[in-house]
């Protein structure tokens, strides 16, 4: 099994406290997030783009994957996982995913590139972990 993990520091109340995102890594150390950075495009992070980034590094790499057991090698593979969060009764929800796809790959027909694309979708293991949200996908092959 492996095993990764990010950490995170709060202080203060919802609007006018923050705090600091951290990874195992060190590729995030100590960045700031906040209610100004999720809800007012202010400086910093947020969960919902770290959630976007982390789909869409786990989609291309299991594009990869999915487009190997055709013995097909991708010359490029580009992905946007756009995250909506939207205020559902007295809170909020991550309600929708939508993963915006190019690739450039030799020898794939339009018809492998689909099904490698369709199968990526629901089997990547982000998609699996926010199989609660909505997940939409516009891929195409470039």
């Amino acid at each position: 099994m492996i095993k990764k993990h990010g950490k995170a520091h709060w202080s203060g109340g919802i609007k006018e406290g923050g705090g600091e995102i951290s990874t195992q890594t060190g590729v995030l150390k100590g960045e700031p997030y906040g209610f100004n950075a999720r809800f007012e495009g202010g400086p910093g992070t947020n969960p919902e783009e770290l959630i976007g980034a982390a789909h869409s590094a786990c989609y291309a790499m299991a594009l990869s994957l999915e487009l190997g057991k055709d013995e097909l090698t991708a010359d490029d593979i580009y992905v946007q996982s756009t995250v909506f969060l939207e205020k559902v009764g007295e809170g909020f929800e991550i309600t929708k995913i939508h993963l915006d796809v190019r690739a450039k790959v030799s020898g794939a027909s339009e018809e492998q590139f689909r099904k490698a694309a369709e199968a990526t979708k629901t089997g990547c293991p982000v998609s699996k972990l926010l199989k609660g949200a909505e997940i939409t996908m516009d891929a195409k092959l470039v």
